[in-house]
């Protein structure tokens, strides 16, 4: 993974985070819960992927959180490099309820590496 990013002000650190999975899985209703501290219980599928921003603070160390939710939708697929590729991390969501949904992070997780890197 890259390394974070120092933006010349010592102590803030920039990182990239996609969320990655199946279509329908909560990927959208877990970021929006973190950065806006919301939950919409008649959340639409996300189209090709949104982006928030989330700022954090660790022991004195400013953090920007880019985070990337990435529509899961099999037609979407082949867009998933765009929004990973240079990234710092990865959420890997699946359903609990949908056993297919578990075994799909396994394909995610080869995409991921074929196309991130270390």
């Amino acid at each position: 993974m890259a390394s974070p990013t120092d933006n010349g002000n010592s102590g803030t650190y920039n990182f990239k985070v996609v969320l990655l999975g199946e279509g329908c899985v909560g990927k959208t209703s877990l970021v929006i819960r973190y950065v806006e501290d919301k939950f919409n219980s008649n959340h639409i599928s996300t189209v090709q992927a949104s982006f928030l921003n989330k700022k954090i603070n660790v022991d004195g160390t400013h953090i920007n959180l880019s985070i990337w939710d990435t529509a899961g939708q099999e037609k979407f697929h082949a867009l998933g490099p765009i929004y990973y590729r240079s990234s710092n991390g990865a959420v890997l969501v699946y359903d609990i309820t949908d056993e297919d949904s578990f075994q799909k992070v396994k394909n995610w997780v080869k995409e991921l590496r074929k196309n991130a890197g270390d």
